[in-house]
C-alpha cells in the first residue's frame, strides 16, 4: 500500500531516477500489472537485499569476540568498508556505470519502523503484488570464495542470526532460506540444527560460486539433517570474474553470461552422477538464478554420457535426466528470446510442478509475474502453479481459497491439498 499523498488529480510526474527513488516510482509500471494478480498466489522465490548497508549490524551478531573486533575496526576507515567480507565493489558492473542507479543503492526514506530493510522488502512485494519473497543476500553471494573458510562460518552464522532473530518477526511475508557456510560442513549443519523449526526459513541455500564438490562425504551428515527437517537445499549461482576460467572475458556482460550458469552446471553434475538424489530420496533440491537454457543441455549430455558408461555412476538407477525433472527450479533470468525453445525447456523440467517464478529483485535484470502470464504457450492453471502453488506445496505455505485457481477437477479445496497445498480457512 502506497502511503503517500497523491497528486489533486491522481497523476504526479515522477523525478529523475537515481539512488534516492523510491521503490513504488521504480516500480510505477509493475502497480498496473498487481492489478490483475489479486487472485494470484505469486511467491517470489528469489528477491534479495543488500546487506552492506546493514553490515554494522550484521557483524554485531557475531559470536566469536575477535572476528567481531576485527569486522569493527573497519568501521574507522575512510567509506567504512564491509569488514571481513571478500567482495569487491569496483568489480561491480550491474549499475552499467550509474545507468540503472537502482542496483546500485536504494537510499529513499523510509519511517524509523519497521527497519529499512523490511520496508524496502514491504514496498517491493506490495507493488509487484507478491504474497511473499524469499529475501537472499547479494554481496554475500560471492562469499564462498572467500580465502578463510572460519570466515564465511562466522559471516554466515551471523548474517543468518540477524535475518531469523531481528528482521523476519517483523514481516510474516518474509520468508528465508539460511546461507549455509559450505566450506564449513560442520558449520553449516549447526546452521540447520538451529534455524529448522523456524517457520520462516522455507529451506537452506548454497551460494554456488566455490569450489568444493557437493558430493563429499563430508556433506552426508548435513543432508541427512537437510532431508529430516523436509525443507529444500538450494544452489544459488552467481559469478566471480576473478575465477581463471573467467578471465579470458573481456567484458561483464560475456563473464556474466557464463559464470551464472557455470557454476550449477558442475554442481548438478556432481550431484547426479555421485547418486546424491538415490542416497537421499526424500532430500529436495532447487537451483537458483541460472536460468533455464542449461537444464536440457544438462540433460542430453549426461543422458548420452551415462548411457555409455554405467559403470562410472552405480549409485544411479536412473538416467540423469530423470533425476533432473524431479528437482526444482526458478524462472529468474528466463531466456524468452526463442519462446520455442523455452516451451521445450518448460516440457524437459516438468515446469508446470517443477519450476518457481523468482524477480531477483532489485537486481539489474530482474523479471516481474508478467514474465510468466504472458507466456502464449502456458495455460491458466499451469501460470497460477509457476507463479506461486508449486512454492506453496515446497515451502509448506498457506493459499487463501480464492487464489488457487481450479487444480485438477472436483472440489478445489481438495484437490489442491491432493496435491501437497496447504490451504487457509479465510478468504
Amino acid at each position: 500500500m502506497d502511503d503517500r499523498a497523491s497528486a489533486p488529480t491522481g497523476v504526479f510526474e515522477l523525478p529523475t531516477i537515481d539512488t534516492l527513488s523510491d521503490t513504488r516510482d521504480l516500480l510505477a509500471h509493475a502497480t498496473k500489472e498487481a492489478e490483475k494478480l489479486k487472485d494470484y498466489f505469486v511467491v517470489d522465490s528469489d528477491g534479495h537485499l543488500s546487506e552492506f548497508p546493514f553490515w554494522q549490524e550484521i557483524v554485531a551478531r557475531l559470536d566469536n569476540k575477535v572476528y567481531r573486533d576485527m569486522a569493527e575496526s573497519f568501521k574507522e576507515r575512510p567509506g567504512s568498508p564491509p569488514g571481513l567480507s571478500n567482495a569487491m565493489p569496483g568489480m561491480l558492473y550491474q549499475d552499467m556505470f550509474g545507468r540503472i542507479p537502482h542496483q546500485q543503492r536504494l537510499g529513499e526514506k523510509t519511517p524509523e519502523k519497521p527497519h529499512k530493510m523490511v520496508t524496502l522488502t514491504q514496498r517491493a512485494m506490495d507493488t509487484m503484488g507478491l504474497d511473499y519473497m524469499v529475501t537472499l543476500p547479494t554481496p554475500m553471494l560471492v562469499l564462498g570464495m572467500h580465502p578463510q573458510p572460519e570466515i564465511e562460518a562466522a559471516i554466515g552464522q551471523a548474517f543468518n542470526s540477524w535475518m531469523c532473530e531481528d528482521m523476519l518477526p517483523q514481516e510474516k511475508r518474509m520468508i528465508n532460506m539460511i546461507y549455509l557456510p559450505f566450506n564449513d560442513p560442520e558449520a553449516a549443519l549447526r546452521e540447520v540444527e538451529k534455524h529448522a523449526a523456524n517457520p520462516q526459513v522455507v529451506g537452506y541455500m548454497v551460494t554456488s560460486t566455490r569450489y568444493r564438490p557437493v558430493h563429499h562425504d563430508c556433506y552426508m551428515k548435513l543432508y541427512a539433517a537437510i532431508e529430516e527437517s523436509g525443507k529444500p537445499i538450494s544452489f544459488h549461482s552467481g559469478f566471480h570474474w576473478g575465477d581463471e576460467s573467467m578471465k579470458q572475458c573481456n567484458r561483464f556482460l560475456s563473464m556474466h553470461a557464463i559464470s551464472f550458469v557455470y557454476y550449477n552446471i558442475i554442481h548438478m553434475t556432481n550431484w547426479v552422477i555421485n547418486g546424491i538424489p538415490e542416497r537421499f530420496p526424500k532430500m529436495k533440491s532447487m537451483w537458483v538464478e541460472s536460468g533455464l537454457a542449461w537444464v536440457p543441455f544438462v540433460m542430453q549430455r549426461l543422458d548420452s554420457e551415462y548411457m555409455m558408461r554405467t559403470s562410472e555412476a552405480p549409485l544411479l538407477k536412473r538416467k540423469p535426466s530423470e533425476y533432473m525433472r524431479e528437482m526444482y527450479y526458478t524462472t529468474q533470468p528466463m531466456e524468452r528470446d526463442n519462446l520455442d525453445l523455452l516451451q521445450a525447456t518448460f516440457k524437459a523440467i516438468n515446469a508446470e510442478t517443477q519450476l518457481l517464478f523468482a524477480t531477483d529483485w532489485p537486481h539489474w535484470d530482474f523479471d516481474l509475474p508478467n514474465s510468466v502470464t504472458q507466456l502464449p504457450f502456458l495455460n491458466e492453471q499451469q501460470k497460477r502453479n509457476i507463479l506461486g502453488l508449486n512454492a506453496a506445496r515446497l515451502f509448506n505455505l498457506e493459499v487463501p481459497k480464492h487464489k488457487l485457481g481450479s487444480p485438477q477437477p472436483g472440489p478445489v479445496a481438495e484437490a489442491a491439498a491432493a496435491q501437497g497445498v496447504r490451504v487457509s480457512q479465510g478468504r
